[in-house]
């Protein structure tokens, strides 16, 4: 266990760290900076457009009608046992009177409505309109319906179901490969900061070396500057991208309310930066103390 001399040594020494190597420290902040603002810019985008396609499954539904004859304490029985599905959000029963209202608004005129009196055609067209938690569980659920007893038909917009979970894979592979893009160019900035610290205090080390100091005592203050580098090139973007925000999120919302009559449903600052606040400092903190301990691995064994 370290001694609480030699954590207190380690953390100035990592401060004076940044101010011998002021430009590359500066560099290496500007650059985390600027990596995790674009982050931050494609987070927001990425979350918004996750929010909104995860408000267009929940309305991508799967209609189940039954077998003609079919007794209302089956219906119910049918029921219980698709919502206690898991891939099932909400079950709403259409009734057939419920169906000939829908289609007469949607697909007729008033002449035609007129000629089929006081007729219901639809009359054996009573139906579960069953909503999904995710588009990916149609297909399994639309298995198990079909398989119940009573069920004569299941209706499902696999189209667009498709589409969506297609969306979804892609959006999946760009966020994978752009993390991985600016993680590597921040290890190297990151790098490139600690060797010239090992450089500038290269004699310093060899003499440590040479009077037994232990390897905590040698590499503890660069990794306190990589953590520090980490720290700091994450908290200034957030704060900026807080405030961007903040600001676009209302300017956003004012328009489509005046034009549109309703809010775009964006993702509130504070759901949205409860989970971009731990990511980023986790990827400044991770980079730096990665980069840190790549190039101590590298440059201590010259001495």
């Amino acid at each position: 266990m370290p001694k609480l001399r030699t954590i207190i040594y380690s953390i100035k020494q990592g401060v004076k760290n940044l101010g011998r190597n002021r430009m590359f420290s500066l560099a290496s902040i500007g650059t985390m900076t600027a990596c995790l603002f674009l982050f931050g810019i494609f987070y927001f985008l990425l979350g918004n457009l996750q929010y909104m396609m995860k408000n267009a499954e929940t309305n991508v539904g799967v209609t189940v009608f039954f077998d003609e004859g079919i007794s209302r304490e089956r219906v119910e029985q049918l029921e219980v046992l698709i919502r206690q599905r898991a891939e099932v959000a909400n079950v709403e029963y259409i009734s057939a009177e419920q169906a000939w209202e829908r289609y007469k608004e949607s697909s007729l005129d008033e002449e035609q409505i007129a000629s089929f009196g006081d007729d219901n055609p639809l009359e054996n067209s009573a139906s579960f309109e069953v909503y999904l938690n995710e588009v990916d569980m149609q297909e399994i659920l639309v298995r198990y319906i079909s398989s119940l007893e009573g069920v004569r038909l299941v209706n499902a917009a696999r189209e667009v179901a498709d589409t969506l979970s297609n969306i979804n894979r892609v959006m999946k592979i760009v966020t994978t490969v752009i993390i991985a893009v600016l993680a590597a160019v921040a290890v190297f900035l990151i790098s490139t900061t600690i060797s010239t610290g090992v450089a500038v205090r290269q004699q310093e080390i060899s003499i440590m070396k040479l009077i037994g100091a232990t390897d905590f005592f040698i590499k503890a203050p660069f990794f306190v500057e990589g953590l520090l580098l980490g720290t700091v090139g994450a908290a200034i973007p957030l704060l900026i991208l807080y405030g961007i925000y903040k600001r676009v999120g209302a300017f956003i919302s004012d328009q489509f309310v005046g034009v549109f009559g309703k809010n775009p449903g964006l993702l509130e600052v504070e759901k949205i930066f409860s989970t971009l606040v731990p990511i980023a400092f986790g990827i400044g903190i991770g980079i730096g103390l990665l980069g840190t301990w790549l190039t101590l691995k590298k440059q201590l064994k010259k001495f």
